[in-house]
């Protein structure tokens, strides 16, 4: 009886992640470049995002930049997912933040509701969230959200 072997399958193609520099303006829509907003908490180099919003924002961009690792960082131990699965077809455009509830730095809890704008390949949209953050070990984190369809 022979045996075939099996070819490796290649892995899927993925799209690269936008070119963000340190001086492009942030993902997350304040008027500060990237490397001096959220660009220094995905880095480290800026230590944790005192408030929640500072955390969503931060969120927000390395989605944009695809940062894997930062995300899952700043996901609560109890609810983080093992990866993150980056669709390679969208595109995350604008962020704008409508409400925050608490998460300062003098909270243990808060709630951050925003709408997330993107493109999908011709198809725009946009998705809204209100988010829950708390302090794991002293610094915020995402605990989780609900969805507006």
């Amino acid at each position: 009886m022979s045996r075939r072997k099996t070819r490796p399958r290649p892995a899927p193609a993925r799209q690269a992640a936008p070119a963000v520099t340190p001086e492009s303006p942030c993902p997350c829509g304040l008027d500060a470049a990237y490397g001096a907003c959220c660009g220094r908490f995905h880095s480290g180099t800026g230590g944790g995002a005192p408030t929640a919003e500072l955390l969503m924002r931060s969120r927000y961009s390395a989605f944009v930049v695809r940062d894997e690792a930062y995300l899952l960082r700043s996901w609560a131990p109890e609810t983080r997912p093992a990866t993150v699965d980056f669709d390679p077809g969208m595109r995350w455009t604008g962020l704008e933040i409508e409400s925050t509830t608490d998460g300062t730095p003098f909270h243990q809890h808060g709630t951050v509701t925003f709408t997330a704008h993107y493109a999908h390949g011709a198809e725009r949209g946009e998705m809204h969230e209100r988010s829950r953050f708390s302090r794991h070990e002293g610094a915020w984190v995402y605990v989780d959200g609900d969805v507006d369809a």
